[in-house]
């Protein structure tokens, strides 16, 4: 049965970018333009209602110092007519009881404070009225006795308001009109900045393209953009890992196949030397030849797959405290059998007394002693001592090397080279790994050759206080 895949969304961020834009460019014009609006329908407002007060104030002003006096405590007082009548302002003028001066239409009744108010209204035909309620005392004829009360007159003056609402439905107009085409422009515009804005990716994208495991060492371009020169940082980072990685790999690859290559073929020239010229011996003895080609091979591969663990990292030192000393005679005894075969002896000097505890991974401190130790021992001459000087704060090891030249030194530490073609057994990894191991301990190991003498020393931290060797 094929499971069915799912299918991935994937969104622009282009249109992504653009939206989000144009909303916050909507919302912030839209607001501006509200309070904009608010703002100036409040100022006409005022404005139209300042003019409709002093309108009201005139007429007011007629009633106090008009020649023809009026008896405003009469029942029957009469109704005048003031100049300026017409059909765009009403009012209704009352003094006490008394109807003192009246448009045709009057403004509805409205309660009258101390102060000017201000209201809208309709008149009877639907018009809208905007109107002002004034409270005033009147001048009399005559002085009012003891017992008289100048009554108090109101008047209600209105003025059509269309002008001011066609006014203030233009500026309306006005206002969302440019806020619509704002609002086109940006979203016009916006898709060309963003496109704009989203070069430096584009040419990212174009610099990628090129990269890949057949172009080593090929690294993206230093950005001038401050949001995207991290990014391509990290990214050189990961590449530059990836490629030493894969350069790991195929030197693992590489290697690997060398020392296969060359053991399986000495284990095929054994079979077919002993299939064409017999040599007499034994089935268990050419066996044993077989097992010990397959134990070099068995070997190579482990130190070779050790030695890559440490250098890509995957391998981590675990520091505890350490006796270097133990590890160094434990080192020497699995190599006193080698070295016996070859008629070689250890001899053990101290300098300054032995090495003291230190804080080191002990594992990855043994494959350094044992490494550095069997190769002396592999490679010292017959009837010849490899010396082992100790110290607090490291190990020396010394053995004769006639073959050797100041140019061999240089090579101590690459993988699979070795001084002599016909070392059986030796891939040329074990220094390698010695090398490796120390650097990982944050530990040095230094070759140097005197007078045909070779001598590897190991220096590591000593505490505080303790000699140097």
């Amino acid at each position: 049965m094929i499971g069915s895949r799912k299918s991935r969304r994937t969104f622009s961020l282009r249109a992504r970018v653009t939206v989000l834009l144009a909303t916050a460019v909507s919302l912030a014009v839209g607001g501006a333009a509200t309070v904009i609006d608010m703002r100036a329908d409040a100022d006409m407002q005022q404005r139209f209602d300042s003019a409709l007060l002093a309108r009201a104030q005139a007429l007011t002003a007629l009633v106090r110092h008009d020649g023809r006096k009026v008896d405003v405590n009469a029942d029957n007082a009469q109704t005048f007519t003031f100049p300026g009548n017409s059909s765009t302002h009403w009012y209704s003028l009352n003094c006490g009881d008394a109807v003192v001066a009246r448009t045709a239409q009057v403004p509805p009744p409205l309660h009258a404070g101390p102060t000017p108010r201000f209201a809208d209204a309709r008149l009877t035909d639907g018009r809208r009225l905007r109107v002002v309620v004034l409270r005033f005392q009147p001048d009399l004829d005559a002085t009012p006795g003891p017992d008289t009360a100048a009554p108090a007159c109101v008047l209600r003056y209105g003025l059509d308001r269309k002008m001011l609402d066609e006014i203030l439905y233009q500026l309306d107009m006005i206002l969302v009109g440019s806020l619509l085409g704002a609002c086109l422009v940006v979203l016009l515009a916006t898709p060309w900045l963003v496109r704009r804005g989203l070069q430096p990716l584009t040419s990212l994208d174009a610099a990628m393209a090129g990269i890949g495991p057949d172009a080593p060492g090929k690294r993206l371009p230093d950005s001038t953009t401050s949001e995207l020169d991290p990014l391509v940082a990290r990214f050189n980072e990961v590449l530059a890992r990836m490629d030493a990685g894969l350069t790991r790999e195929r030197r693992f690859a590489s290697g690997l196949a060398h020392e296969f290559r060359t053991r399986l073929a000495e284990l095929r020239m054994l079979v077919d030397v002993e299939q064409a010229h017999p040599s007499g011996r034994d089935v268990g003895s050419v066996l044993g030849e077989v097992g010990n080609i397959g134990a070099e091979l068995e070997a190579t591969v482990t130190a070779l797959l050790r030695l890559t663990r440490i250098e890509s990292g995957l391998e981590q030192p675990r520091f505890e405290d350490t006796d270097p000393a133990m590890l160094l005679d434990r080192a020497i005894e699995r190599q006193r059998e080698p070295a016996h075969r070859r008629e070689v002896s250890i001899v053990i000097e101290t300098a300054d007394g032995p090495p003291t505890r230190i804080a080191t991974d002990p594992t990855l401190l043994d494959i350094v002693l044992d490494n550095l130790l069997g190769n002396a021992t592999a490679y010292a001459p017959a009837n010849t001592q490899i010396r082992v000087r100790v110290s607090s704060g490291a190990v020396t090891m010394s053995n004769a090397a006639p073959t050797l030249s100041a140019h061999d030194i240089d090579q101590f530490g690459r993988r699979f080279w070795r001084k002599d073609s016909d070392s059986a057994g030796h891939a040329g990894l074990g220094l390698a790994l010695a090398v490796a191991a120390a650097h990982v301990l944050k530990m040095s190991v230094a070759f140097a050759l005197d007078n045909g003498v070779l001598r590897a020393t190991l220096r590591w931290q000593p505490p505080d206080g303790a000699a140097h060797a």
